[in-house]
This record gives structure tokens, sequence and C-alpha cells, in this order.
């Protein structure tokens, strides 16, 4: 079996949590998010915490920052437990209000710029916040106050009510339990309403160490956050790890290829963790000679495979930088696996092994175990595991058992303990009795280099049950459907060639976290 290194797992003991899980976790640890950001500031004062357009802050300087906000709210009625909703883009108003809600215990409600007016009404009310801190950019998609019945104050950034905020007198950090809610995140709604996962300051602590001790991250580090800081990647595996190591976060409002390669070599990054799309779109559209890019050595990714092709051309063109997957979800605080270093391009089919705290199972439909090399669904438990869904106790029943999270992903694990996801639960396709994943349809067509991304989806048909179609967006306007058959059919069974293929120049819709929506898909589809 493949472990962690020996000075990773022993400092790892049993203990108790959220009312009777018994979880493994690190014995040695700050005692909340407060003490963490604490502790950066004793061991790094004058470091760059934050770099965003024009501002720089050191640690001091963000402490003091994040001090006045925490005043400011606090005379607007928020205590221990409030709920601040945050509808904030990657700027300095993000960490700093973000970390002033945690200064007065109260619970931060980051919410991505992208949602609609409907779906910002249901956050804004669901959770109960009395505040809500936006961009100016946003204020016509937000709902009207008199349907908001919580909401006491609405502020925009920039304004002069968010500058009397931000100076007024400075709140001392309270200490709440490491099990207290620190965050809640609404998940996408690809089905159905958002589900709030409640992340305690236990699991986003863990979520960092977990990062920090697999990617081997220490002092002086530079991460460049370009993904949305409200969604949990960004905000854990950026935001919250560079806290832990009293690194810098470099913000990147905008995600644009040449712009990420022209910041990533001003400010000397050296991790990152990004969707593979963004790697191939700079790979594609950038000369990648033409950045210095060579203190970059960590190149994190997650949410869909890595093609081989892609990995090859970051080894030859990026020879410093070491590529390691990462596998998790909001309910998880981001990661439960990470692909060790050394492997990326060896188990490029591989996410990882469990992170040094957590625990997989690899379940039948009854919950029953399966063996190495079976297809089941993935189970997860750990410190990093969310105890449940904000004011939904009927879906953490039904999510949770005994500990463990139902991703609803189908995985297997092999004898070395490599983790490989083939696809969603929903998303198979029974196409004539053949059970299709389309999660390897989509790894497939993914290493043909006109295909920047796709989706494969069923159609209803009344003789197979279900046909194949594959949405392909791609800027080669030689691809066309019978060449995306013919590389489908060279290198997968005869059955998983599509049924129908739709070509785009344009990108695959995708929800406010980046999600490809396949609803909206199967509409497109339809018939």
């Amino acid at each position: 079996m493949t472990q962690w290194p020996a000075n990773i797992m022993h400092r790892i003991s049993e203990e108790t949590h959220c009312g009777g899980r018994v979880l493994r976790c690190f014995s040695e640890r700050p005692t909340d998010l407060n003490g963490m950001f604490a502790d950066a500031l004793a061991r790094a004062p004058l470091a760059e915490a934050l770099v965003s357009g024009q501002t720089r802050m050191t640690y001091r300087a963000l402490d003091a920052a994040v001090g006045h906000l925490a005043g400011g709210l606090r005379n607007l009625g928020v205590r221990q437990g409030s709920r601040v909703a945050m509808l904030l883009g990657n700027r300095t108003e993000f960490l700093t209000t973000l970390l002033a809600c945690l200064r007065l215990g109260a619970i931060a409600v980051p919410i991505n710029i992208r949602e609609g007016a409907g779906e910002l009404e249901y956050i804004l009310n669901h959770c109960g916040a009395v505040v809500l801190v936006h961009g100016a950019e946003v204020a016509e998609r937000l709902p009207p106050r008199g349907a908001l019945p919580d909401l006491a104050h609405s502020i925009a950034k920039n304004s002069p009510a968010f500058d009397a905020l931000a100076c007024a007198e400075p709140a001392a950090h309270c200490t709440v339990a490491e099990d207290e809610t620190a965050v809640i995140l609404y998940t996408s709604g690809t089905t159905g309403r958002p589900k709030g996962a409640m992340l305690t300051h236990l699991n986003i602590i863990h979520s960092s160490m977990h990062f920090e001790a697999c990617m081997a991250l220490g002092a002086g580090e530079r991460s460049l956050l370009s993904v949305p800081a409200s969604h949990v990647t960004g905000l854990v595996a950026t935001l919250f790890t560079m806290l832990r190591t009293a690194g810098c976060t470099v913000m990147l409002e905008t995600f644009r290829a040449d712009d990420f390669l022209a910041l990533a070599a001003k400010e000397k990054v050296t991790q990152t963790l990004m969707v593979p799309a963004m790697y191939n779109l700079f790979l594609l559209r950038c000369t990648v000679a033409d950045y210095d890019l060579q203190n970059w050595r960590i190149g994190g990714y997650g949410g869909a495979p890595m093609p081989q092709s892609t990995i090859a051309e970051l080894g030859e063109k990026l020879p410093n930088l070491t590529l390691m997957n990462a596998y998790g979800s909001t309910e998880v605080t981001s990661p439960a696996t990470i692909l060790p270093r050394g492997f990326g391009s060896i188990r490029a089919d591989s996410v990882g092994i469990a992170v040094p705290c957590g625990d997989i199972r690899i379940v039948d439909p009854q919950g029953v175990d399966v063996p190495d090399g079976t297809h089941g669904e993935l189970w997860i438990k750990g410190p990093m595991v969310v105890p449940g869904y904000w004011q939904n106790p009927e879906k953490t029943a039904s999510e949770f058992a005994d500990g463990y999270w139902k991703s609803g992903d189908i995985g297997s694990r092999d004898a070395a303990g490599f983790i490989c996801l083939h696809d969603r639960r929903k998303d198979m396709i029974i196409r004539g009795g053949y059970n299709i994943y389309s999660a390897e349809l989509e790894n497939t067509l993914t290493t043909h280099p006109a295909v920047i991304e796709c989706a494969a989806i069923g159609r209803p048909d009344p003789v197979l049950g279900e046909k194949l179609h594959v949405f392909v967006y791609t800027d080669d306007p030689a691809l066309d459907a019978a060449m995306v058959r013919a590389f489908v059919a060279s290198h997968l069974a005869d059955y998983k060639t599509p049924d129908f293929v739709t070509l785009t120049d344009t990108p695959l819709p995708r929800n406010a976290n980046g999600k490809i929506v396949k609803t909206t898909l199967r509409a497109l589809a339809a018939p």
C-alpha cells in the first residue's frame, strides 16, 4: 500500500467530534481559525499575506484591517453565530471580510458572484444572513429588500458605508469551539435547490494541513488564486492554506491565460490549484517560454482528469513543475485524496490516495464494501468531512451515515491504495444493458488535441433505453462528428461510441461554481 511519509502519519491520533464521530486528527493543530491566523502573524508579521491588483498587505497590515472591519461589523450587530453573506469577487475585501467574520465568531457565507437573483434570494433567506457585503457590479441582481426579512444591512464595497466599517474601533478575536461552523458554502444545485454545507473550524484547519503536508508547502509560498474565492477550492486550497503556511495569496479577479502567466511570473508564484482546462488553455493560447516561471513548483488540479498530452507538454515546457491531482468536494472541505509527489505522469489515471486523516470506503448499493478493483460508491470520513447541511436535516440524514459522506461518485481502489473515479452515480448511461461511465468517455475524448472540453449524456431511446450524446468544445474548425466517433472507437469498446455528436466553438454551460450543467445539455439534446 502506498502511504504518506511517516513524519506526517505519526502526528495523527483518534478523537471524538461532531456528535460522536471517531476521527483520525492531527494531534497538534491550531485551536481555531483565529488561532491559525494568529500563528501566521506571529511567525511572519512583515511577510506579504495578500496581493490584489495594486494592493499589497503584510500579515501585520492584514491583521489591522481585519480588526477594524470586525469592529465595524460588531457595531452593526454581528455577534457569534450571526451569518454574514459575502457576494465578492477575488479582491482584498473578500479576505478581510472573511477573517473579520471569524474574529467575531460569526459565520461567513461566501456566494459566487455569478449567481442569479432567484438563487441569491434563496441562499440569503435560507442562511438568515443579517449583513450582506457585496460588489457594486452585482447590485442590480440583488433581490428587493422586502424579499429578505432577516437582512438588516446591505453594504457595497468601496462605498462610504463600507469605509465606515473599515475605520471602526478594532475588535479582538474571540475563541470558538473547533466543532463550531465557520463558513457555510452552498453547493451548486445542479439537481435542485443548493444545500448549505457547514464547514467547521476543525474541517478547514485539517484540509489546510492536508494541503500543507501532502504538497510539502512551507514558509514563503506564493499561491495564485485564479478560481473563485467563494468556491471551496479557492477558499480552502488557496486562502486558508496560505494562512496556514504564512504564505501569500496573489489574487486574479478574472482568469485569462496570458494574464495568469504574466502574474505568475511577476509575483514568483510557487503553487496553484486549478481545473485542467486552465492548464490546457495557456498551453493552447500562450507561448509559455515567454514567461519566467522557474519558481512555480506545485501545480495542483482537480474537478476533471488531466489529459496525458497536457501532462507531457507541461513536463516538457515547465520541468520544475510537479503536477498533483486532488479530488474532493464542498462536503469534504476540498481534498479527500491527493496524488503523491512523483506520481503525476505514472498514475495520471488516479486521483491519488486518501489524505492522511481520511478514510474512504468503496461500497455497493447496499452499503457493503467491495473488493479492490471493483466499482462502487465512495464513502468518505475524516475531520475534514462537514457535519451536515444548514437547516436541512432530511438531506443530512440521507447523505451521511456513521460519519461517512456518501459522495455519489463511482470509483475503485487498487491494491496499492490508488483511487480511480469512473463517474457520478447519476451520470452513468445504460445503453442496451451496457453501463457507460460518462467520465471514462470524457477522459478519453480530452486526450484528443482538438478537444478543449467535453461532456457525455444519455438520451432516452425506446429500443436501447438510452443512446449516447457527446458535446465537444473545440476551436479547431477541421474537427467533425465522424472524427470524434472514430477517435472514441479507436480507444474504447464499440458500444461506447457516441450516437450523437454536437460540436461547439463556445464553452459548455456551467453553473456559478464552474461545473458543467448536464441538465442544460440534456434539454439541448432533447428530440
